[in-house]
């Protein structure tokens, strides 16, 4: 059976649930389109992050990386299409700002996701979920793990798909954070199991 490595992020700004965490633990060690799903959570640290996904590739040699993220603020499922050599943004969870700062010295500028992110977002719209593809991952800790991801793909596995889906907030974030829209985390899920089934189609 193909192997499927996801993962998500603890909590950090300003959003104190994070509900890519939720759905990563419960998808873990599940079977979906094929793949058995192995969940793991990242710490929002743009001096550790990048480097323990990799560490999760290396152990547990999957066949296709999805790693997700919450947008808070963004009402759709979005796969995200490109990932930029570049880290800046807010503090992350340890302080740490960066400032125009390359993921990579001397990589490449850009990577695009291997992800089939067009078709999933059609098998959302036709499900029911509102969808899009992203054109920007940002510059924060989503496009930094995706770069990551990328990178080792077509470095040492060109064979492995690899890529990133920002979701929106869940109903209990949007309840402490305030004004921002929301999925319930049934709906939230269901995004997910779609994307992956989606891409064992392919």
């Amino acid at each position: 059976m193909k192997t499927l490595l996801l993962t998500g992020f603890e909590p950090f700004l300003n959003f104190t649930l994070n509900p890519t965490m939720r759905i990563v633990e419960e998808l873990d060690g599940r079977t979906i389109g094929g793949y058995k799903i192995v969940g793991k959570i990242l710490t929002v640290d743009f001096n550790a992050s990048g480097e323990q996904l990799l560490a999760h590739i290396r152990e547990t040699d999957p066949d296709a990386v999805i790693s997700l993220g919450l947008a808070g603020g963004r009402f759709k499922i979005t796969p995200e299409r490109i990932a930029i050599n570049f880290k800046d943004g807010a503090p992350d969870n340890e302080g740490n700002k960066p400032v125009d700062e390359p993921i990579r010295a001397g990589g490449e500028p850009a990577y695009l996701s291997t992800l089939p992110v067009r078709a999933m977002v059609d098998r959302l719209l036709e499900l029911g979920l509102p969808a899009e593809v992203s054109n920007t991952a940002g510059t924060y800790l989503c496009n930094n793990v995706m770069y990551e991801g990328l990178h080792y793909a077509r470095t040492e596995k060109p064979e492995m798909p690899s890529g990133f889906i920002h979701i929106p907030a869940s109903h209990a974030l949007a309840i402490q954070h305030g004004n921002i829209p929301s999925w319930s985390h049934d709906d939230l899920k269901r995004g997910v199991e779609i994307c992956i089934e989606e891409l064992a189609e392919q």
